[in-house]
Protein backbone atom coordinates (compact mmCIF):
# COMPACT_ATOMS: atom_id res chain seq x y z
CA UNK A 1 0.00 0.00 0.00
CA UNK A 2 1.47 3.44 -1.24
CA UNK A 3 2.04 6.18 1.55
CA UNK A 4 -0.91 7.86 -0.57
CA UNK A 5 -3.49 5.16 0.05
CA UNK A 6 -4.47 5.28 3.99
CA UNK A 7 -5.64 2.03 4.75
CA UNK A 8 -9.39 1.28 4.70
CA UNK A 9 -10.79 0.97 7.93
CA UNK A 10 -14.87 1.46 6.91
CA UNK A 11 -14.81 -2.60 5.72
CA UNK A 12 -14.92 -1.60 2.07
CA UNK A 13 -13.57 -3.46 -0.84
CA UNK A 14 -9.95 -3.57 -1.52
CA UNK A 15 -8.91 -2.38 -5.15
CA UNK A 16 -6.61 -5.81 -5.43
CA UNK A 17 -10.16 -7.89 -4.90
CA UNK A 18 -9.10 -10.10 -2.06
CA UNK A 19 -12.34 -11.65 -1.72
CA UNK A 20 -11.16 -13.64 -5.02
CA UNK A 21 -9.66 -16.50 -2.92
CA UNK A 22 -5.67 -16.38 -3.55
CA UNK A 23 -5.17 -18.36 -0.44
CA UNK A 24 -3.10 -20.85 -1.72
CA UNK A 25 -0.77 -18.42 -3.32
CA UNK A 26 2.18 -16.78 -1.82
CA UNK A 27 2.16 -13.62 -3.99
CA UNK A 28 -1.37 -13.25 -4.93
CA UNK A 29 -1.57 -11.87 -8.49
CA UNK A 30 -2.49 -8.33 -8.87
CA UNK A 31 -6.14 -8.85 -9.75
CA UNK A 32 -6.42 -4.53 -9.75
CA UNK A 33 -8.23 -3.33 -13.13
CA UNK A 34 -5.76 -0.51 -13.90
CA UNK A 35 -6.29 -0.85 -18.13
CA UNK A 36 -3.63 0.22 -19.86
CA UNK A 37 -1.82 3.79 -19.05
CA UNK A 38 -0.62 4.36 -22.46
CA UNK A 39 2.83 4.74 -21.09
CA UNK A 40 6.60 4.38 -23.43
CA UNK A 41 8.85 1.80 -23.02
CA UNK A 42 12.40 2.96 -22.42
CA UNK A 43 15.17 1.48 -23.90
CA UNK A 44 18.45 1.12 -21.89
CA UNK A 45 21.14 -0.75 -21.34
CA UNK A 46 19.72 -2.78 -18.72
CA UNK A 47 17.74 -4.75 -20.51
CA UNK A 48 19.37 -6.36 -23.78
CA UNK A 49 18.46 -5.93 -27.53
CA UNK A 50 18.44 -9.46 -29.23
CA UNK A 51 21.01 -9.39 -32.43
CA UNK A 52 17.68 -9.20 -34.55
CA UNK A 53 16.81 -6.03 -32.72
CA UNK A 54 17.46 -3.70 -35.51
CA UNK A 55 15.32 -6.03 -37.98
CA UNK A 56 12.35 -6.21 -36.18
CA UNK A 57 12.43 -2.35 -35.16
CA UNK A 58 14.41 -0.58 -37.60
CA UNK A 59 13.90 -2.05 -40.51
CA UNK A 60 10.44 -3.76 -40.36
CA UNK A 61 8.79 -1.47 -37.98
CA UNK A 62 8.05 -3.25 -35.01
CA UNK A 63 5.90 -0.24 -32.97
CA UNK A 64 5.89 -1.36 -29.29
CA UNK A 65 7.35 -4.49 -27.25
CA UNK A 66 7.07 -6.16 -24.20
CA UNK A 67 10.48 -7.71 -22.22
CA UNK A 68 10.81 -11.07 -21.92
CA UNK A 69 13.47 -13.18 -20.25
CA UNK A 70 15.24 -9.89 -19.73
CA UNK A 71 15.44 -9.16 -23.38
CA UNK A 72 13.20 -6.30 -25.63
CA UNK A 73 10.53 -8.66 -27.62
CA UNK A 74 8.73 -7.32 -30.90
CA UNK A 75 5.26 -7.49 -29.92
CA UNK A 76 3.37 -5.49 -32.73
CA UNK A 77 4.24 -5.22 -36.30
CA UNK A 78 0.75 -3.54 -38.23
CA UNK A 79 -0.11 -0.48 -36.78
CA UNK A 80 -4.00 -0.79 -35.35
CA UNK A 81 -5.08 1.67 -38.11
CA UNK A 82 -4.27 -1.08 -40.90
CA UNK A 83 -5.77 -4.18 -38.52
CA UNK A 84 -3.23 -4.19 -35.65
CA UNK A 85 -2.83 -7.99 -34.06
CA UNK A 86 -5.83 -9.55 -36.25
CA UNK A 87 -3.88 -8.64 -39.82
CA UNK A 88 -1.22 -10.54 -38.51
CA UNK A 89 -3.60 -13.43 -37.44
CA UNK A 90 -4.55 -13.41 -40.83
CA UNK A 91 -1.21 -13.93 -42.37
CA UNK A 92 0.03 -16.85 -39.74
CA UNK A 93 -3.56 -19.01 -40.76
CA UNK A 94 -4.08 -18.49 -44.51
CA UNK A 95 -0.21 -17.77 -45.29
CA UNK A 96 3.56 -17.77 -43.81
CA UNK A 97 4.62 -15.53 -40.89
CA UNK A 98 8.51 -14.94 -39.40
CA UNK A 99 9.01 -14.31 -35.60
CA UNK A 100 11.61 -12.58 -33.94
CA UNK A 101 11.91 -15.19 -30.69
CA UNK A 102 15.87 -14.42 -29.93
CA UNK A 103 14.01 -13.81 -26.38
CA UNK A 104 13.78 -17.97 -25.73
CA UNK A 105 17.40 -17.99 -24.42
CA UNK A 106 19.35 -21.30 -25.23
CA UNK A 107 20.52 -22.48 -22.00
CA UNK A 108 22.98 -25.55 -22.55
CA UNK A 109 23.90 -28.63 -20.51
CA UNK A 110 26.38 -30.38 -21.41
CA UNK A 111 29.33 -32.43 -20.30
CA UNK A 112 29.60 -36.32 -19.68
CA UNK A 113 26.31 -36.36 -17.30
CA UNK A 114 24.02 -34.35 -19.16
CA UNK A 115 21.62 -36.60 -19.57
CA UNK A 116 21.62 -37.46 -15.96
CA UNK A 117 21.56 -33.96 -15.00
CA UNK A 118 18.12 -33.59 -17.25
CA UNK A 119 16.48 -35.95 -15.77
CA UNK A 120 17.15 -34.23 -12.09
CA UNK A 121 15.15 -31.55 -13.37
CA UNK A 122 12.39 -32.43 -15.40
CA UNK A 123 9.44 -34.57 -14.80
CA UNK A 124 9.71 -36.25 -18.05
CA UNK A 125 12.12 -38.97 -18.63
CA UNK A 126 15.10 -37.13 -20.56
CA UNK A 127 16.55 -40.60 -21.45
CA UNK A 128 13.20 -40.96 -24.15
CA UNK A 129 14.37 -37.87 -25.99
CA UNK A 130 16.72 -39.78 -28.75
CA UNK A 131 19.55 -37.57 -29.92
CA UNK A 132 18.18 -34.67 -33.02
CA UNK A 133 14.86 -34.57 -31.31
CA UNK A 134 13.35 -32.65 -28.94
CA UNK A 135 10.78 -32.65 -26.25
CA UNK A 136 8.24 -30.19 -24.65
CA UNK A 137 8.70 -30.15 -20.58
CA UNK A 138 8.10 -28.78 -17.31
CA UNK A 139 10.71 -28.23 -14.88
CA UNK A 140 9.15 -27.54 -11.18
CA UNK A 141 10.45 -26.54 -7.62
CA UNK A 142 10.60 -28.83 -4.64
CA UNK A 143 6.74 -27.82 -3.88
CA UNK A 144 5.37 -29.01 -7.64
CA UNK A 145 5.20 -25.36 -8.93
CA UNK A 146 6.53 -24.28 -12.44
CA UNK A 147 9.67 -23.08 -12.92
CA UNK A 148 9.23 -23.27 -16.82
CA UNK A 149 8.18 -25.00 -19.53
CA UNK A 150 10.70 -24.76 -22.49
CA UNK A 151 11.32 -27.25 -25.65
CA UNK A 152 14.04 -29.16 -24.23
CA UNK A 153 16.55 -30.29 -27.64
CA UNK A 154 19.32 -32.62 -27.84
CA UNK A 155 21.71 -31.80 -30.41
CA UNK A 156 24.18 -34.81 -29.41
CA UNK A 157 24.29 -37.53 -26.75
CA UNK A 158 26.04 -35.45 -24.11
CA UNK A 159 24.31 -31.97 -24.57
CA UNK A 160 21.10 -30.56 -24.01
CA UNK A 161 19.62 -27.21 -25.29
CA UNK A 162 16.68 -25.87 -22.78
CA UNK A 163 14.82 -23.35 -24.81
CA UNK A 164 13.48 -21.23 -21.96
CA UNK A 165 9.84 -19.33 -21.54
CA UNK A 166 9.73 -16.07 -19.28
CA UNK A 167 11.36 -16.97 -16.38
CA UNK A 168 15.00 -17.06 -15.43
CA UNK A 169 16.21 -20.69 -15.63
CA UNK A 170 20.05 -20.59 -15.55
CA UNK A 171 20.77 -19.77 -12.45
CA UNK A 172 18.10 -22.25 -11.20
CA UNK A 173 19.92 -24.94 -12.96
CA UNK A 174 23.47 -24.06 -12.00
CA UNK A 175 22.34 -23.84 -8.66
CA UNK A 176 20.76 -27.57 -8.33
CA UNK A 177 24.20 -28.85 -9.30
CA UNK A 178 25.48 -27.03 -6.34
CA UNK A 179 26.49 -30.16 -3.99
CA UNK A 180 25.11 -32.88 -6.13
CA UNK A 181 28.21 -32.25 -8.66
CA UNK A 182 27.05 -33.44 -11.83
CA UNK A 183 29.70 -33.77 -14.68
CA UNK A 184 28.39 -30.66 -16.63
CA UNK A 185 28.32 -27.33 -17.72
CA UNK A 186 25.74 -25.17 -17.79
CA UNK A 187 25.48 -21.55 -19.42
CA UNK A 188 23.54 -19.83 -22.13
CA UNK A 189 25.18 -20.07 -25.37
CA UNK A 190 25.22 -17.52 -28.34
CA UNK A 191 21.98 -19.08 -30.03
CA UNK A 192 18.97 -17.04 -30.74
CA UNK A 193 16.10 -18.83 -32.84
CA UNK A 194 13.77 -17.65 -34.84
CA UNK A 195 10.07 -18.79 -36.12
CA UNK A 196 8.63 -19.57 -39.38
CA UNK A 197 4.86 -20.30 -38.81
CA UNK A 198 2.02 -21.04 -40.92
CA UNK A 199 0.53 -23.03 -43.70
CA UNK A 200 3.21 -22.07 -46.28
CA UNK A 201 6.03 -22.71 -43.52
CA UNK A 202 7.61 -25.45 -44.98
CA UNK A 203 7.55 -23.75 -48.49
CA UNK A 204 9.80 -21.29 -47.06
CA UNK A 205 11.62 -24.01 -45.12
CA UNK A 206 12.43 -25.37 -48.81
CA UNK A 207 13.68 -22.65 -50.31
CA UNK A 208 16.04 -21.59 -47.41
CA UNK A 209 17.82 -24.97 -46.18
CA UNK A 210 16.52 -27.92 -49.31
CA UNK A 211 14.31 -30.45 -49.55
CA UNK A 212 15.47 -32.15 -46.73
CA UNK A 213 13.51 -30.13 -44.36
CA UNK A 214 10.46 -32.25 -45.32
CA UNK A 215 11.64 -35.26 -43.54
CA UNK A 216 12.24 -33.49 -40.60
CA UNK A 217 9.58 -35.29 -38.06
CA UNK A 218 7.86 -33.24 -34.93
CA UNK A 219 10.10 -32.35 -32.76
CA UNK A 220 12.78 -33.32 -34.74
CA UNK A 221 15.93 -31.53 -35.81
CA UNK A 222 18.30 -30.96 -38.39
CA UNK A 223 21.43 -29.25 -38.73
CA UNK A 224 21.90 -27.02 -41.73
CA UNK A 225 23.64 -24.05 -43.03
CA UNK A 226 22.14 -20.33 -44.48
CA UNK A 227 24.15 -18.26 -46.63
CA UNK A 228 27.41 -19.95 -45.20
CA UNK A 229 26.11 -19.81 -41.53
CA UNK A 230 25.44 -22.91 -39.16
CA UNK A 231 21.98 -23.38 -37.66
CA UNK A 232 19.48 -26.26 -36.04
CA UNK A 233 16.28 -26.86 -37.35
CA UNK A 234 13.65 -27.74 -35.48
CA UNK A 235 10.08 -28.47 -36.58
CA UNK A 236 8.06 -26.73 -33.63
CA UNK A 237 6.47 -23.55 -32.69
CA UNK A 238 4.15 -21.72 -30.43
CA UNK A 239 1.14 -21.22 -32.79
CA UNK A 240 -1.11 -24.33 -33.33
CA UNK A 241 0.09 -23.91 -37.28
CA UNK A 242 2.20 -26.13 -39.02
CA UNK A 243 6.02 -24.27 -38.65
CA UNK A 244 9.73 -24.33 -37.94
CA UNK A 245 12.27 -22.60 -35.89
CA UNK A 246 15.67 -21.66 -36.65
CA UNK A 247 18.50 -21.75 -33.78
CA UNK A 248 21.23 -19.36 -35.65
CA UNK A 249 24.27 -20.44 -33.97
CA UNK A 250 27.06 -17.63 -33.11
CA UNK A 251 23.84 -14.98 -33.15
CA UNK A 252 25.70 -11.72 -32.64
CA UNK A 253 27.59 -12.55 -35.58
CA UNK A 254 25.35 -14.37 -37.85
CA UNK A 255 21.94 -12.90 -37.37
CA UNK A 256 21.41 -10.57 -40.30
CA UNK A 257 23.11 -13.33 -42.73
CA UNK A 258 20.26 -15.74 -41.39
CA UNK A 259 17.61 -13.19 -41.32
CA UNK A 260 17.47 -11.36 -44.38
CA UNK A 261 17.24 -14.49 -47.06
CA UNK A 262 14.48 -16.47 -44.50
CA UNK A 263 12.08 -12.50 -44.34
CA UNK A 264 13.00 -12.49 -48.28
CA UNK A 265 11.08 -16.43 -48.83
CA UNK A 266 8.41 -15.38 -46.45
CA UNK A 267 7.64 -12.32 -48.51
CA UNK A 268 7.88 -13.77 -51.66
CA UNK A 269 5.25 -16.42 -50.28
CA UNK A 270 2.98 -13.32 -49.51
CA UNK A 271 3.95 -13.11 -45.80
CA UNK A 272 5.66 -10.71 -43.17
CA UNK A 273 7.03 -10.63 -40.00
CA UNK A 274 4.91 -10.71 -37.20
CA UNK A 275 4.75 -10.68 -33.12
CA UNK A 276 4.17 -13.84 -31.96
CA UNK A 277 0.67 -15.18 -32.68
CA UNK A 278 -0.67 -15.16 -29.02
CA UNK A 279 -4.59 -15.16 -30.41
CA UNK A 280 -3.25 -18.83 -32.47
CA UNK A 281 -1.64 -20.01 -29.35
CA UNK A 282 -4.83 -19.27 -27.22
CA UNK A 283 -6.87 -20.81 -30.00
CA UNK A 284 -4.20 -24.10 -29.89
CA UNK A 285 -4.82 -24.27 -25.87
CA UNK A 286 -0.89 -23.36 -25.67
CA UNK A 287 0.48 -22.14 -22.23
CA UNK A 288 2.07 -18.78 -21.52
CA UNK A 289 4.06 -19.19 -18.68
CA UNK A 290 3.67 -15.87 -16.56
CA UNK A 291 0.29 -15.65 -17.73
CA UNK A 292 -1.13 -18.68 -17.18
CA UNK A 293 1.08 -20.67 -14.51
CA UNK A 294 3.93 -19.34 -13.04
CA UNK A 295 6.13 -21.00 -10.13
CA UNK A 296 3.05 -21.22 -7.34
CA UNK A 297 1.12 -23.57 -9.75
CA UNK A 298 0.69 -26.91 -10.24
CA UNK A 299 0.87 -28.75 -13.49
CA UNK A 300 -2.57 -30.21 -12.57
CA UNK A 301 -4.24 -26.67 -12.11
CA UNK A 302 -3.26 -26.18 -16.03
CA UNK A 303 -3.97 -29.46 -17.82
CA UNK A 304 -0.27 -30.41 -17.48
CA UNK A 305 -1.19 -33.44 -15.76
CA UNK A 306 0.29 -35.97 -18.44
CA UNK A 307 3.69 -34.40 -17.93
CA UNK A 308 4.18 -36.31 -14.47
CA UNK A 309 4.85 -39.65 -14.76
CA UNK A 310 2.25 -42.44 -12.96
CA UNK A 311 5.54 -44.07 -12.10
CA UNK A 312 8.86 -43.23 -12.22
CA UNK A 313 12.52 -44.19 -10.40
CA UNK A 314 13.60 -40.84 -11.74
CA UNK A 315 14.34 -38.42 -8.48
CA UNK A 316 13.28 -35.16 -10.33
CA UNK A 317 13.03 -32.38 -8.21
CA UNK A 318 9.60 -31.78 -6.82
CA UNK A 319 8.28 -35.70 -7.64
CA UNK A 320 7.50 -36.17 -4.00
CA UNK A 321 5.10 -33.04 -4.01
CA UNK A 322 3.82 -33.87 -7.17
CA UNK A 323 3.00 -38.02 -6.95
CA UNK A 324 1.15 -36.44 -3.67
CA UNK A 325 -1.07 -33.84 -5.40
CA UNK A 326 -1.61 -37.33 -7.99
CA UNK A 327 -2.57 -39.01 -4.91
CA UNK A 328 -5.15 -36.85 -3.87
CA UNK A 329 -6.86 -36.11 -7.09
CA UNK A 330 -7.16 -39.52 -7.64
CA UNK A 331 -8.95 -40.09 -4.25
CA UNK A 332 -11.13 -37.18 -5.00
CA UNK A 333 -9.55 -34.57 -2.88
CA UNK A 334 -8.37 -31.70 -5.09
CA UNK A 335 -5.89 -29.81 -3.19
CA UNK A 336 -6.01 -26.30 -5.27
CA UNK A 337 -8.55 -23.41 -4.65
CA UNK A 338 -8.57 -22.79 -8.93
CA UNK A 339 -8.23 -24.65 -11.91
CA UNK A 340 -7.70 -23.44 -15.66
CA UNK A 341 -10.08 -23.93 -18.56
CA UNK A 342 -11.24 -22.94 -21.30
CA UNK A 343 -13.93 -19.88 -21.43
CA UNK A 344 -16.44 -18.60 -24.84
CA UNK A 345 -17.52 -15.85 -24.15
CA UNK A 346 -19.96 -13.53 -25.22
CA UNK A 347 -18.91 -9.06 -25.88
CA UNK A 348 -17.40 -7.28 -28.30
CA UNK A 349 -14.74 -8.79 -30.16
CA UNK A 350 -10.96 -8.84 -28.40
CA UNK A 351 -8.79 -8.13 -30.89
CA UNK A 352 -5.68 -6.99 -28.69
CA UNK A 353 -3.88 -7.88 -25.79
CA UNK A 354 -5.59 -7.78 -22.48
CA UNK A 355 -4.02 -5.27 -20.02
CA UNK A 356 -5.28 -6.74 -16.81
CA UNK A 357 -6.38 -9.97 -15.54
CA UNK A 358 -9.85 -9.48 -16.19
CA UNK A 359 -12.10 -10.96 -13.04
CA UNK A 360 -14.46 -13.84 -13.22
CA UNK A 361 -17.73 -14.17 -11.00
CA UNK A 362 -20.42 -16.44 -10.11
CA UNK A 363 -23.59 -15.51 -11.81
CA UNK A 364 -25.99 -16.57 -9.28
CA UNK A 365 -24.25 -15.14 -6.34
CA UNK A 366 -22.66 -12.09 -8.24
CA UNK A 367 -19.22 -12.74 -6.14
CA UNK A 368 -15.66 -12.23 -7.68
CA UNK A 369 -14.41 -15.98 -7.96
CA UNK A 370 -11.55 -16.13 -10.85
CA UNK A 371 -9.90 -14.25 -13.11
CA UNK A 372 -9.05 -14.30 -17.27
CA UNK A 373 -5.41 -15.34 -18.14
CA UNK A 374 -5.67 -15.42 -21.73
CA UNK A 375 -7.91 -13.96 -24.13
CA UNK A 376 -8.38 -13.42 -27.67
CA UNK A 377 -11.39 -13.17 -30.49
CA UNK A 378 -11.49 -16.23 -32.41
CA UNK A 379 -12.65 -15.48 -36.51
CA UNK A 380 -13.07 -19.58 -36.44
CA UNK A 381 -15.97 -19.61 -33.88
CA UNK A 382 -16.74 -16.30 -34.27
CA UNK A 383 -16.79 -15.13 -30.21
CA UNK A 384 -14.29 -14.55 -27.79
CA UNK A 385 -12.22 -17.05 -26.14
CA UNK A 386 -9.99 -17.43 -23.48
CA UNK A 387 -8.26 -19.20 -20.79
CA UNK A 388 -9.23 -18.41 -17.04
CA UNK A 389 -8.66 -19.46 -13.99
CA UNK A 390 -11.65 -20.36 -11.85
CA UNK A 391 -12.85 -22.30 -8.99
CA UNK A 392 -12.15 -25.57 -8.77
CA UNK A 393 -15.48 -25.85 -6.38
CA UNK A 394 -17.84 -24.94 -9.47
CA UNK A 395 -16.40 -28.09 -11.80
CA UNK A 396 -17.41 -30.66 -8.83
CA UNK A 397 -20.59 -31.40 -10.47
CA UNK A 398 -18.95 -32.80 -13.96
CA UNK A 399 -18.88 -36.56 -14.28
CA UNK A 400 -15.25 -36.53 -14.41
CA UNK A 401 -12.07 -36.25 -11.71
CA UNK A 402 -10.48 -32.59 -11.85
CA UNK A 403 -7.77 -33.37 -14.25
CA UNK A 404 -6.99 -33.08 -17.47
CA UNK A 405 -10.54 -34.39 -18.55
CA UNK A 406 -11.93 -31.08 -17.69
CA UNK A 407 -10.22 -29.87 -20.64
CA UNK A 408 -11.94 -32.41 -23.13
CA UNK A 409 -15.47 -31.26 -23.74
CA UNK A 410 -17.63 -28.53 -23.44
CA UNK A 411 -19.60 -27.98 -19.91
CA UNK A 412 -22.78 -26.27 -18.74
CA UNK A 413 -21.24 -24.51 -16.18
CA UNK A 414 -21.55 -20.77 -16.82
CA UNK A 415 -19.27 -17.87 -15.51
CA UNK A 416 -19.71 -13.58 -15.88
CA UNK A 417 -16.71 -11.91 -16.99
CA UNK A 418 -15.90 -8.71 -16.26
CA UNK A 419 -14.88 -6.63 -19.62
CA UNK A 420 -13.78 -3.62 -20.25
CA UNK A 421 -16.42 -1.08 -21.27
CA UNK A 422 -15.09 -1.04 -24.99
CA UNK A 423 -15.71 -4.91 -25.18
CA UNK A 424 -18.84 -5.42 -22.84
CA UNK A 425 -21.94 -5.42 -24.29
CA UNK A 426 -23.41 -3.10 -21.71
CA UNK A 427 -21.18 -0.83 -20.10
CA UNK A 428 -20.13 -2.00 -16.95
CA UNK A 429 -22.24 -4.81 -17.04
CA UNK A 430 -20.66 -8.65 -16.98
CA UNK A 431 -20.93 -10.80 -20.23
CA UNK A 432 -21.79 -14.26 -19.85
CA UNK A 433 -19.34 -17.53 -20.66
CA UNK A 434 -19.12 -20.71 -20.83
CA UNK A 435 -16.92 -23.87 -19.69
CA UNK A 436 -15.42 -24.89 -23.13
CA UNK A 437 -13.36 -27.74 -24.89
CA UNK A 438 -9.62 -26.87 -25.10
CA UNK A 439 -7.85 -26.26 -28.26
CA UNK A 440 -10.74 -24.16 -29.07
CA UNK A 441 -8.76 -25.12 -32.42
CA UNK A 442 -6.97 -28.12 -33.46
CA UNK A 443 -3.52 -28.01 -33.98
CA UNK A 444 -1.61 -29.00 -37.35
CA UNK A 445 0.35 -30.93 -34.86
CA UNK A 446 -1.05 -32.17 -31.51
CA UNK A 447 0.17 -32.10 -28.18
CA UNK A 448 1.15 -35.48 -26.34
CA UNK A 449 -2.38 -34.58 -24.57
CA UNK A 450 -4.10 -33.62 -27.70
CA UNK A 451 -2.89 -36.87 -29.50
CA UNK A 452 -3.65 -39.31 -26.54
CA UNK A 453 -7.51 -37.68 -26.50
CA UNK A 454 -7.70 -38.72 -30.54
CA UNK A 455 -6.47 -41.98 -29.79
CA UNK A 456 -9.22 -42.06 -27.01
CA UNK A 457 -11.80 -40.93 -29.41
CA UNK A 458 -10.68 -43.22 -31.95
CA UNK A 459 -10.49 -46.07 -29.88
CA UNK A 460 -14.35 -44.98 -28.72
CA UNK A 461 -15.76 -45.18 -32.27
Amino acid sequence: MSENEPPRTDGAEHPNHPNVDQSDRTVPRNLRQSGDPGIEMLVSTRVRKSPFFHKSFDEEGAWRATVYNRLYHPRGLVEPEDGGAMAEYEALTERVTLWDVAVERQIRVQGPDAEAFVNRVITRDATDIEVMHGKYVILCNEEGGILNDPVLLRPGADEFWFSISDSTLMQWLQGVNVGENFEVGIDEIDVAPMQIQGPLSEDVMVDVVGEAVSEVPYYGLMEAEVDGCDVLVSQTGFSGEKGFEIYVKDAMENAEAVWDPVLESVKDHGGMQIAPGHHRRIAAGILSWGQDMDHETSPFQVNLGYQVPDETDVDYVGKEALEHQQEQIENGEYPFTHKLVGLKMAGEPIRDYAPDFWLVSDPETGEECGYVTSPWYSPELETNIALAHVPAAKLRDLDAPLDDSIYDADADIEFAVHLPDEYAEEPGEPVYATVSEVPFQESVNPSAREQAKLNASRVDE
